[in-house]
């Protein structure tokens, strides 16, 4: 049987994430622990306590999901429970990382918080806004956004979830107009998001800039025994002679693929989708795409032993 992990991005924080889970095993209860040693933060109060607008805060919300998924992840291996394919949306990627033994659990938690710092406040002074374009292609959003760039004005596909569904981001009042835009154009449904950056664009430049410098000091792990971990930047799998300093920096401000990756994983013949961390926002985007796929999502102790007991562990 072939499973892959899914590791979920901003957006799917919730106060008291982790808890239950935190308070019933010694494995979680140490990845919480070594974290905030690590980071120097009350990963834990922000996790379990909030409050919600601290914790939606983007120097926080990252890595907050990133412990709450890797706490999970490793209740799951404790019970010799594993992967062949790991993939995340966004900051999931570094768990999938770390997963695959790619970058260290220390290194991973320290890129996190500089990444979610540089992201939330090295931006260009607007006010910027994400909407989610439902039910039309996705060559139809990048015309409409394309347009609108000619006119001077921002907005970009930033995510492009699975081939219902792209999110756009940029500028509050080019979302705006993209919105009417888009929906005369015969989007079923579009939703504004409740983040306010414009992630995965070129506003992020100097995030960017910012974070390669972060990346110089770190020594990654890239072999063929490896488990094998889905990029963000074209839904390929990491390879040996990549460049993950360069794609890491770039993954900032380029638009996440993660259609192609549910692509790749349904071509891989994936028998079992396993969403670890906060929220099911992974696994619906591959039952859109993939009907027939098995799917769970583990982000509380009670779906996280519904699972272990499915598994007969």
């Amino acid at each position: 049987m072939k499973r892959a992990f899914l590791f979920p991005g901003q957006g799917a924080q919730v106060v008291g994430m982790g808890k239950d889970i935190y308070e019933k095993y010694d494995e979680a209860k140490k990845v919480y622990d070594k974290a905030c040693e690590i980071s120097e933060m009350d990963v834990k109060k922000l996790c379990f306590e909030g409050p919600e607008e601290e914790l939606n805060k983007t120097e926080n919300t990252q890595i907050a999901i990133l412990v709450t998924s890797l706490a999970i992840l490793e209740v799951l291996k404790a019970k010799g429970i594993t992967c062949e394919i790991a993939c995340g949306l966004s900051l999931g990627e570094y768990a999938a990382l770390i997963c695959a033994g790619i970058i260290s659990f220390e290194d991973g938690i320290k890129l996190i918080k500089k990444r979610g710092y540089y992201m939330g406040n090295l931006i260009p002074d607007e006010e910027y806004s994400m909407a989610a374009v439902i039910g039309l292609d996705s060559s139809k959003i990048e015309e409409i956004c394309n347009e609108l760039k000619t006119s001077g004005k921002f907005a970009v596909p930033a995510n492009y979830n699975c081939s219902s569904q792209t999110v756009i981001s940029g500028v509050k009042e080019a979302i705006e107009e993209a919105v009417e835009k888009l929906k005369n154009a015969g989007a079923r449904r579009v939703i504004p998001l409740k983040t306010s950056g414009p992630f995965h664009t070129e506003k992020l430049i100097k995030a960017k800039e910012a974070y390669e410098k972060e990346l110089e000091n770190i020594t990654f792990n890239l072999n063929e025994n490896n488990v094998k971990v889905i990029k963000n930047i074209d839904g390929t799998y990491y390879k040996e002679n990549d460049n993950i300093k360069e794609i890491l920096a770039k993954h900032i401000i380029s638009s996440v693929r993660f259609d192609k990756a549910i692509k790749l994983m349904q071509e891989e013949d994936v028998d079992e989708y396993v969403e670890i961390g906060p929220g099911k926002t992974l696994t619906g985007f591959v039952k859109k795409d993939n009907k027939e796929a098995k799917t769970y999502n583990i982000n509380s102790l009670e779906s996280l032993e519904k699972y272990l007991e499915e598994e007969e562990v």
